[in-house]
């Protein structure tokens, strides 16, 4: 399912399968969950994507070798520059991405550097691994950045969040969802995965920290209103809308706010390592590879509750 320009839908093409180059799997695609971050793409609010472009960062397949594998959002790094150098390859100026200014999985075949991709669990099954390639491993580096706190807000409940939750309880937080005011569903899907309370954003609970998983810029300011002083507002997207201005009181009190960019392969070892002990469960809707722009219509509109996995 090929991307030929932004604001379109994608179209169902045949290509020439790709060839591994040096260093490179390649992959027969079995699943590739669908991410907010797929539709930030298509949707032209991430700039300059590969054209054409296959499309998807959250790939569960098979190498040549009959290897499992999960190909993630960061496909490589320079590993010179200084961000390399000190562990934030996530920052590095030159990285390349899956699915954005590298092929990803929307197709049967893909390549992905070896050194970027993950072994994975063996009692999860490929729709189940695949929401954790990057809704997990990005929602883990944010509740990480999220530090002790005990009581912490999710704004905005989705494939993401559904999994972190999951982790927050086991290790004895409390999650506070924050859904639009009035989406009974989505508010009833996160006290299923695990939240203590879940109500609209426009509601007010005091909070250690908050997790913004919505791209709207304004939550930050709804969540910089709830959390106590010494709290953090960590924004876990990779695009948001314009932050509103707001009164410096609501900052003072050291209060932070701060982003989360992308992931690192460390990141994806912890989650990986933290799931031996606890199994997590996701809310997935499947759909064919052919019907990829039904499944982020779905997401795009909202009425997608959990994860969408493509079916290759």
């Amino acid at each position: 399912m090929l991307l030929e320009q932004p604001r379109t839908p994608l179209a169902l093409r045949d290509v020439p399968p790709p060839s591994p180059g040096e260093g490179q799997l390649r992959i027969r695609v079995k699943v590739c969950a669908v991410c907010r971050t797929d539709l930030h793409v298509v949707d032209g609010e991430l700039p300059d994507p590969k054209l054409p472009l296959v499309v998807g960062h959250q790939i569960v397949g098979v190498d040549d070798r009959g290897r499992r594998v999960g190909v993630p959002w960061l496909g490589w790094t320079c590993g010179v520059c200084a961000y390399c150098r000190s562990g934030r390859e996530n920052l590095c100026d030159r990285a390349r991405f899956t699915g954005y200014t590298l092929d990803g999985g929307y197709a049967e075949v893909a390549v992905a550097d070896e050194r970027y991709c993950f072994e994975l669990p063996d009692d999860y099954s490929d729709d189940e691994a695949a929401p954790l390639l990057c809704a997990g491993l990005i929602g883990f580096r944010a509740y990480r950045m999220a530090g002790e706190a005990r009581r912490l807000g999710f704004y905005g409940f989705g494939s993401a969040a559904q999994i972190v939750a999951q982790i927050a309880a086991a290790d004895g937080r409390e999650v506070y969802a924050f859904t639009r005011d009035g989406d009974e569903a989505a508010q009833n899907f996160a006290r299923r995965m695990g939240a203590a309370w879940a109500g609209g954003t426009s509601e007010a609970k005091p909070l250690d920290a908050a997790i913004i998983f919505a791209p709207a810029g304004e939550l930050v300011v709804s969540a910089l209103r709830n959390v106590v002083k010494g709290g953090s507002v960590v924004c876990a997207g990779i695009h948001m809308s314009d932050i509103p201005s707001f009164p410096y009181e609501l900052l003072w009190g050291e209060r932070v706010v701060r982003s989360v960019a992308n992931l690192t392969r460390a990141d994806g070892l912890a989650l990986l390592e933290r799931l031996r002990t606890l199994r997590v469960v996701t809310e997935r809707t499947s759909y064919p590879l052919e019907r990829a722009n039904d499944a982020l219509s779905a997401l795009r509109s909202g009425e997608l509750t959990g994860t969408a996995v493509l079916h290759v």
